[in-house]
């Protein structure tokens, strides 16, 4: 007895000297310990921030969806009954078709912490923003929701090396950017032609989810420097269109792309006397090859009307040609297949997809036959120039101005404080 009432006042006295040194010292927070990072310890803190669940109140079970695997499989190992899945299913079906659920999206079931645990919710990442939550108690029902978006403005620039992929993840800027700024530059640069020293700038919001991000939102201005020519680009409202103009109000669209092929590469140029790569002759290739993996998109490079569309016998294999005005015809050979509803008499839109690119004709491989007739004539595609869109109209213009004022105002704060840093 006596021993036990010794041990009890040591322990006493042992607590009283800790709270006396805490109290009494500058440790007034104490820092744990860091633990290195786990997947399963980082999905349990995504699913306390991201699904709104307060996970230390539930027995957390996370996974991905296997090769032939169902809801009603998941469900089952979690000890929901068959008469309640076929409940849920029922209710879920005007929501989400569970029979649409994809291998490798994760998951994550909530249960009870009884000693015999009970599923409380079943969680479905449909992507990085959307999920679904699946009750699987009281009424059974299913929601949609959407982790926070959290959205940053950031500032790159870049030298091109090699490629603008390559600049972009050399800047450490996220790759996407790159196809961003095809879009909005597609018609005054040639993104085929990239050479080493073009260069860009960049000024843009981009989205993030549990630090992740989840794409490119909107790009402010931006600067692309090709062949020592520099074009700037600024975002403005004009007749409820978001578009892009130069800092003379000038828009970047023009009557026509630069391409009809988004990514390729040009393998065999305009050309009056070329050896053919499968006759084996020298003959006039009045076009511009551009190679690709067969199935690639291929857009109209302006608005139109389709006049022509089948098989040349000759060797463009399937083909569409397109009338785009009194002067300008464009074709397009070598498609593996038309794309819907493109038919003879169709009026398409600049970008639209009129086919697919394929190998069918003469053609050692996949590739986009692309040829440009003004006049009746053929030019090369690479030579042609288009006409502006409207610019910025008179009654914007000293709206614009002050836009232009502002955003160069922002690149050279960015550029003073980048220059600091370099010194």
């Amino acid at each position: 007895m006596l021993k036990k009432d010794l041990i009890i006042i040591l322990t006493l006295s042992a607590v009283v000297l800790l709270i006396t040194w805490y109290t009494s010292s500058d440790h007034y927070v104490y820092e744990y310990p860091v633990v290195p990072a786990t997947d399963s310890l980082e999905r349990q803190i995504e699913v306390q921030t991201s699904y709104d669940f307060p996970v230390d109140s539930f027995d957390v079970s996370r996974g991905k969806i296997k090769r032939n695997q169902f809801l009603a499989d998941i469900l089952t190992d979690h000890n929901l009954s068959y008469q309640k899945i076929d409940k849920l299913v029922r209710n879920a079906k005007n929501i989400f078709d569970v029979r649409r659920i994809k291998v490798g999206n994760r998951y994550t079931v909530l249960s009870s912490l009884d000693s015999i645990p009970t599923p409380r919710y079943f969680i479905y990442e449909e992507g990085p923003v959307d999920y679904l939550v699946f009750h699987l108690h009281d009424s059974l029902f299913v929601e949609r929701k959407q982790k926070e978006l959290i959205s940053k403005r950031k500032y790159v620039k870049g030298i091109i090396e090699s490629s603008l992929w390559n600049a972009m993840n050399e800047a450490e800027a996220n790759p996407m950017l790159a196809v961003e700024l095809s879009e909005i530059y597609q018609w005054t640069v040639d993104f085929f032609g990239i050479q080493k020293g073009d260069a860009f700038e960049v000024v843009y919001d981009e989205s993030f989810v549990d630090s992740v991000s989840v794409g490119i939102e909107t790009i402010y201005t931006a600067s692309f420097t090709h062949y020592k020519e520099e074009v700037k680009a600024y975002r403005f409202l004009q007749d409820s269109v978001w578009s892009y103009f130069d800092e003379d109000g000038v828009s970047l669209r023009k009557a026509f792309r630069k391409s009809p092929l988004r990514f390729s590469r040009i393998s065999s140029g305009f050309s009056n006397s070329r050896l053919h790569p499968v006759l084996k002759i020298r003959r006039p290739h009045h076009g511009i090859d551009y190679a690709a993996p067969s199935g690639t998109p291929v857009h109209t490079i302006g608005d139109g009307v389709v006049v022509k569309k089948g098989y040349q016998k000759k060797g463009g294999g399937r083909y569409v040609k397109i009338k785009h005005n009194s002067v300008y015809t464009t074709v397009y050979m070598h498609f593996s297949g038309f794309a819907k509803g493109i038919t003879v008499g169709k009026k398409v839109k600049q970008g639209d997809v009129i086919g697919y690119v394929g190998s069918s004709g003469l053609a050692t491989g996949p590739h986009l036959d692309f040829r440009v007739y003004k006049n009746g004539s053929a030019i090369n595609p690479l030579r042609l120039k288009s006409p502006p869109v409207d610019p910025v109209k008179e009654e914007n213009k000293h709206t614009f101005k002050a836009i232009v004022e502002h955003w160069q105002a922002e690149l050279k704060a960015e550029n003073d404080s980048l220059a600091i840093v370099e010194q």
